[in-house]
């Protein structure tokens, strides 16, 4: 297995702290709003990270959600409510937004006003060692005193001075020194050595990172736009607090624009997900958003999403047949084991040869486009070998690599057994049909179309 590690900028091996463990964080949602398709990519993606080790390892997931932001303040003011009766309601609709995205549930979502007293503890640690100072109330990291600063950006400190990104605030003593604790009386506020406040963004992950996990972790993701100044601030501060960057491997995941632009909640051009998956298969959104690799920006159109959901289309279609000539094989004893011919264990060759294929894409950095390609190779397959009336065991052979390749990529297919009904409607076309009576076979065949059993 390899993962392309954007702290080291190269594809390294993937070698777990603890063998068969896995722990992996990544950055969550701010509840303000709801979440829209670009926010849903790296949600997508870091699940089928965390499906395809679990198959082998034990994987521990944890996620934040930040409930204290000032867009959570300002829209709690502009509604009349509290910060908390947002923050809640937006929390809700994420956790029913990923659950229809078939999601898997995490283990964790620490929640950042849950976490106030550990961050405060946090930054008495980093002021006390001289990495961080006071300044009436408003608390800030020293830049300089991190090690390799800029390494997971590729950012030079010379660069960042000169840049305008650089905010200007005199009471820094560097320009680069970033927010630790703010001194607000605006909002939801805490006690603290430093006065009434709330916890700077950059501070809020590295301190919930260590309450999960105690210590450095395999994996910590998120999107691209965060390598900086978020993750490399939370470097900053992991190196100075616990002389260690987190962790082993940072993997990032592209932006998704629309119609070839920036799609932002601030310029009004978003598509929400509850809003999409009203009309649209949550497969075909995930097979949309598996089709370019994590890394690689992706733009987002109906049109390519309705290619998407006539792939997935086709797929469920050939998954239909082979269950429907499984359970029939099944049913009425059509059923044979493999025996000593060469085409039957060619057809498993073929078979096994897809699978292969796919696991070997999606152990090269995730690579979902090429494994893509394996399943629909894989579909082709299946195609031809029911018409060639292949074996059962090689279609049985199919449908469990399906469902495993269904299982790691996160699509939701399901087929319903045939009844005793079906089987008889369809044991007798196939009568019909072998005995040449073609006007019975067409009559009974509109009959299981209409009940869509062919």
């Amino acid at each position: 297995m390899k993962i392309y590690n954007t702290y080291t900028r190269k594809k390294e091996a993937f070698a777990p702290i603890e063998p068969k463990k896995v722990n992996m964080y990544v950055c969550g949602p701010t509840v303000y709003d709801y979440i829209h398709i670009g926010n849903a990519r790296p949600v997508i993606f870091f699940d089928v990270v965390r499906r395809y080790f679990s198959f082998e390892n034990d994987v521990d997931y944890v996620s934040n959600i930040t409930d204290v932001d000032d867009k959570i303040i300002n829209k709690a003011r502009a509604e009349g409510v509290s910060e908390t009766d947002i923050s809640e309601h937006y929390l809700a609709q994420y956790v029913a937004d990923c659950e229809a995205l078939h999601v898997q549930p995490l283990r964790s979502m620490p929640k950042v006003t849950d976490k106030i007293s550990e961050i405060i503890v946090f930054i008495e640690g980093l002021v006390r060692d001289g990495f961080a100072y006071d300044v009436a109330g408003d608390v800030y990291f020293r830049v300089r005193k991190a090690t390799d600063y800029g390494k997971l950006s590729g950012k030079k400190i010379e660069d960042l001075i000169a840049g305008a990104r650089v905010e200007s605030n005199l009471k820094k003593e560097d320009p680069l020194d970033f927010t630790l604790w703010k001194k607000t009386t605006t909002g939801v506020t805490w006690e603290s050595p430093w006065g009434l406040g709330r916890p700077g963004w950059h501070t809020e992950c590295v301190v919930m990172i260590e309450d999960a996990f105690k210590g450095k972790i395999d994996i910590h993701g998120g999107g691209a736009d965060l390598q900086f100044p978020h993750h490399e601030n939370e470097i900053a501060q992991s190196i100075c607090g616990a002389g260690h960057p987190i962790a082993n491997y940072w993997m990032h995941v592209g932006r998704l624009s629309i119609d070839e632009e920036k799609m932002s909640k601030s310029i009004g051009n978003v598509i929400w997900v509850k809003t999409l998956l009203e009309e649209w298969d949550a497969n075909a959104f995930r097979l949309f958003m598996l089709s370019t690799h994590y890394r690689q920006p992706i733009n987002f159109s109906y049109e390519v999403l309705e290619m998407a959901n006539k792939e997935w289309l086709k797929i469920k279609k050939t998954c239909d047949a082979m269950m429907r000539k499984l359970s029939l094989n099944e049913s009425i004893g059509h059923s044979m084991p493999v025996d000593g011919r060469a085409d039957a264990f060619d057809s498993l060759s073929e078979i096994e040869d897809k699978l292969s294929d796919f696991h070997e894409a999606m152990a090269d950095d995730f690579n979902t486009p090429n494994a893509l390609t394996a399943l629909y190779a894989l579909v082709k397959l299946v195609n031809k070998l029911q018409r060639e009336d292949t074996q059962h065991a090689a279609l049985r052979t199919a449908s469990n690599g399906f469902r495993r390749i269904f299982d790691t990529l996160g699509f939701r297919y399901e087929f319903s057994d045939l009844t005793e009904a079906d089987i008889a409607l369809y044991k007798a076309w196939e009568q019909a049909r072998e005995e040449k009576h073609f006007a019975l076979a067409d009559e009974l065949r509109s009959r299981l179309q209409e009940r869509e059993l062919i």
